[in-house]
């Protein structure tokens, strides 16, 4: 599977950027830390750049994001610093303010609520918007001055229920029952993944009846509570158990394990992480679906210093923008044991 080549790409672009975007003067300090989860970004060239990212959180996942980014600030002289919102809507605001009162002329935002982004827009003022990861509810928002970076939902849980398919035929089954682990209710990738997995089934022939949908928020100790309590019904049979993360399917494992239940069905999960991976290696999780985290900060850090200078929004990356030129698409791709190690160093 191809796979994309960032940082390399960036390398090689990064004097020219960083000279058209040393010619706009250098920024004034960065805004002042209000939480202990605040850090400063990678180090930059004397002039470079300033652009502040805004995590909604830190879970394993965003934490590897936020390394991209980090990452791909270094290379190309970009003083790069981090805010965590906790959680915290009118915290993420507050940054956001902080930023364009600092005279910064781009700011990257993990956004806590994806149909709030209107409100971060407003907040930024003349500033360029990138959203990254969680893709605004009305994408109609977007435009030169606001885009997003991530990957395309619709993907990631097609590439579950194609695996699945293939894996439950192979057995002869075709009428199954499956437990579906749900996301944050109401966020675009809770939605779209868990209805790409089941239309997925569905165009392959897959019955799936009796599902047991549970909110497990992307939180593998609320996944393993909510799996317990199921285990703890014997009368709640299932085929497969399909999860909106990594995270989530881990506590699934975790709660089966606790039970003394033997795994011996598919339990499928997405982000391919470090320990998704090394789940995948023990053979308890059957598969993930990679999303790129390097390749979404870096994309995000690329896409800023592109819309600061009046570029095309993948200038410098191997990614693809969308038909209206807003949207830079950082592909899924499938994750499985036959092709799991080549994931770790992605």
């Amino acid at each position: 599977m191809k796979k994309m080549k960032l940082f390399a790409t960036l390398a090689v672009t990064a004097a020219m950027v960083l000279g058209l975007a040393a010619c706009g003067g250098g920024s004034s300090a960065a805004p002042a830390a209000t939480d202990s989860g605040s850090t400063g970004g990678g180090a930059a060239a004397a002039g470079g750049e300033k652009i502040t990212l805004i995590m909604s959180q830190r879970d394993e996942f965003l934490s590897s994001l936020e390394g991209g980014a980090k990452k791909a600030a270094a290379e190309l002289g970009v003083n790069l610093v981090t805010q965590d919102a906790n959680q915290d809507e009118s915290k993420q605001i507050q940054y956001v303010q902080a930023a364009a009162a600092d005279g910064q002329k781009a700011i990257i935002v993990n956004p806590i609520n994806p149909s709030a982004c209107q409100s971060i827009i407003d907040a930024a003022g003349d500033m360029k918007v990138v959203f990254v990861n969680r893709v605004p509810d009305d994408t109609s928002i977007l435009n030169e001055n606001a885009v997003y970076v991530g990957s395309d939902e619709h993907t990631s849980g097609k590439f579950q229920g194609d695996f699945l398919a293939k894996y439950l035929k192979d057995k002869g089954q075709t009428d199954i029952k499956s437990i579906l682990l749900r996301g944050i209710e109401g966020q675009t990738s809770t939605t779209l993944r868990s209805e790409s997995v089941l239309k997925a089934l569905a165009d392959n022939g897959i019955n799936a009846t009796e599902t047991y949908a549970k909110s497990c928020l992307y939180d593998r100790t609320e996944a393993l509570n909510q799996m317990g309590n199921i285990l703890a019904d014997s009368s709640k049979e299932f085929d497969c158990i399909i999860s909106n993360n990594d995270s989530m399917a881990l506590g699934a494992i975790e709660a089966c394990t606790q039970a003394g239940r033997t795994i011996d069905f598919p339990i499928v999960g997405i982000d391919a992480t470090a320990d998704g991976r090394q789940a995948i290696k023990d053979g308890t999780l059957a598969m993930s679906v990679f999303q790129d985290p390097n390749g979404q900060g870096g994309g995000a850090v690329a896409a800023a210093l592109n819309l600061i200078n009046g570029k095309p929004l993948n200038e410098g990356t191997n990614f693809e923008v969308d038909e209206t030129g807003f949207i830079l698409w950082v592909p899924f791709e499938e994750v499985t044991p036959d092709n799991v190690a080549d994931y770790d160093n992605r």
